[in-house]
């Protein structure tokens, strides 16, 4: 998918990456299990999108993670545009660190992903708290966020194996010469 081809690879991608958050955000709305959870679930989506910007941030532009996001506010109910922009300031910052994180393990990764993880949870519900909007028990925001963090690994696997999502290789180019 991502064969590094300026053209057909980056398209391929976003088109990927957009049908991937489409699911993401439609299969938990489906009226499967109509009693309420325990727990907090994890964000799955933000962990799909943490891997897809510390792995490939090329293919990951900053208005399509930022109407995701922003669709996915509207459709669970948060307020507009919070959660879109702390998982856009994630992205961003993973895109201009990626350089580093490609020539560190994934323990390295995993570490960084897991700090943005924790520090959006944590943003979030101090934001909503400031504010006094209704919110969830903290108890469940930290579920989510540890459940989110445990899960991105798997996530990243998957994105590996299932969707060819890897980290380009040091000095890997692009049809044009352009450094990934």
């Amino acid at each position: 998918m991502t064969d590094g081809r300026l053209g057909t690879g980056a398209w391929s991608a976003r088109i990927a990456y957009l049908a991937l958050a489409f699911v993401l955000l439609a299969a938990p709305l489906l009226p499967l299990n109509t009693v309420p959870r325990s727990y907090g679930a994890p964000d799955i989506l933000l962990a799909a999108t943490a891997a897809w910007a510390a792995r490939r941030p090329d293919t990951l532009p900053a208005l399509v993670v930022a109407g995701v996001f922003l669709l996915a506010d509207f459709l669970f109910h948060r307020p507009p545009g919070l959660y879109a922009a702390l998982v856009l300031m994630m992205t961003e910052s993973l895109r201009r660190r990626s350089p580093r994180l490609r020539r560190g393990s994934f323990l390295v990764e995993w570490l960084t992903v897991a700090v943005w993880i924790a520090a959006i949870g944590l943003a979030s519900y101090l934001i909503l708290a400031l504010l006094m909007i209704p919110q969830a028990a903290i108890r469940y925001t930290l579920v989510q966020t540890v459940l989110t963090i445990a899960l991105y690994p798997v996530v990243a696997g998957v994105a590996h194996v299932a969707l060819g999502l890897r980290r380009p290789a040091q000095g890997e180019v692009d049809a044009l010469g352009h450094r990934l």
